[in-house]
């Protein structure tokens, strides 16, 4: 479908990918949302929390966060905040390991594990007459693979979707972090999943080896020692190859909205889907010039991706 033109246009600081991506993570400030927590037990014996913000309304917006977020990262508060005032209810997830406490089961949440997606839309279907899933990089990438991946039917209650910031190509993205710029931000990453890991080994001592932790240099290691191994796939390559959501973008029927910029120090050139989106109707791309990852700051503190997220869905 069409490949849309973008008016972000912003500040002159902004108009650095880098700077765009740090000052909306370390500077933004946090807004205060009153999330009312529910959780939903898996098939496994697991359970995920979900954070709800209702307000009456029979339309609801499932937001899935990035990687090591969960429904207090400041993007997923700020886009609950401008959606709920504009009529719509919130379904914030946190995925396995993310809302605070730890999960039962070995496994972890990672970018194609639509399941867990699946089961929070079924739990929610019933009480809603539409549904929106909007999701942020990783999320992103869940959201557009659980609509192009056909392993489960899409509810006609859905109605649209939006997806930002999304590494559509996993081993793009994994090279293009392991690029000297990129270094503060896989330290962010492995800081946080490395602490993760050693709780998992006190889990479950026999199954998860901390002695490994020593040989991670970069997150294409701690997915092929922890986040292949511990969700079944052989490799980092295999978990790359079967979760990416890009080969699936010509197969999505629901109105879906992604947007990359093209300064995004996470992308690789592979994670700009030009030709999927000219063949697809239904998937619309905005690639502006500017806004690093989950960023696009905008004059007087706006956020400009989350402005095109509320405009989106109101198309549908």
């Amino acid at each position: 479908m069409p490949i849309s033109k973008t008016d972000y246009t912003p500040p002159f600081p902004f108009r650095n990918g880098h700077f765009n991506t740090l000052y909306s993570s370390l500077f933004r400030k946090a807004k205060s949302i009153s999330f009312k927590r529910k959780r939903i037990y898996t098939e496994d014996d697991d359970f995920l929390d979900i954070d709800l913000l209702e307000n009456g309304s029979k339309k609801i917006v499932v937001l899935c966060h990035g990687l090591e977020g969960s429904s207090a990262s400041k993007y997923i508060k700020a886009t609950a905040a401008l959606l709920s005032s504009n009529g719509y209810a919130i379904a914030a997830m946190n995925y396995r390991f993310c809302s605070g406490e730890i999960n039962r089961q070995l496994i972890t949440y990672h970018s194609g594990r639509t399941e867990d997606l699946h089961l929070v839309i079924t739990t929610l279907i019933p009480d809603y007459d539409a549904l929106y899933l909007v999701g942020f990089s990783l999320g992103g990438n869940l959201v557009l693979k659980y609509n192009g991946d056909g392993i489960y039917p899409i509810n006609s209650k859905i109605k649209a979707s939006v997806a930002v910031s999304v590494p559509v190509d996993l081993y793009g993205s994994a090279i293009k972090l392991q690029e000297p710029k990129n270094k503060l931000y896989t330290w962010r990453f492995l800081h946080t999943l490395s602490k993760k890991i050693r709780l998992k080994h006190l889990q479950y001592p026999n199954e998860v080896d901390i002695k490994l932790l020593k040989q991670i240099k970069k997150l294409m290691d701690f997915d092929e020692y922890y986040t292949s191994k511990l969700n079944g796939f052989k490799d980092a390559q295999d978990y790359y190859a079967k979760s990416s959501s890009k080969q699936f973008l010509s197969t999505i029927k629901k109105p879906t909205l992604l947007i990359n910029a093209l300064d995004d120090p996470f992308l690789s050139e592979s994670c700009f889907p030009f030709t999927e989106a000219k063949n697809n109707p239904q998937l619309y791309l905005m690639s502006p010039r500017y806004g690093g990852h989950v960023g696009f700051v905008s004059k007087g503190g706006s956020y400009w991706s989350e402005q095109q997220i509320l405009n989106f869905i109101e198309l549908y």
